[in-house]
């Protein structure tokens, strides 16, 4: 079962690829990855590492920031 804080991700992820108008497969290619790692991710199949994640942000021009609260 995913978190918030899991489901608020992949929504900024999924919005800023469209926003982007960029297909999984370009993102993918972008970042160095698979098209069906990006469709896991989005769909929440796939616990990505912070350095995966880094990837998928620099790819769509933004920076990953965490925060704990």
């Amino acid at each position: 079962k995913k978190n918030k804080t899991e489901y608020e991700l992949i929504s900024e992820i999924i919005e800023s690829r469209q926003e982007k108008k960029l297909t999984q497969a370009k993102l993918a290619e972008l970042s160095g990855t698979k098209q069906s790692n990006v469709s896991r991710l989005e769909s929440g199949e796939y616990n990505p590492t912070l350095s995966f994640l880094e990837k998928i942000a620099h790819a769509m021009g933004k920076e990953l920031e965490i925060h704990l609260v």
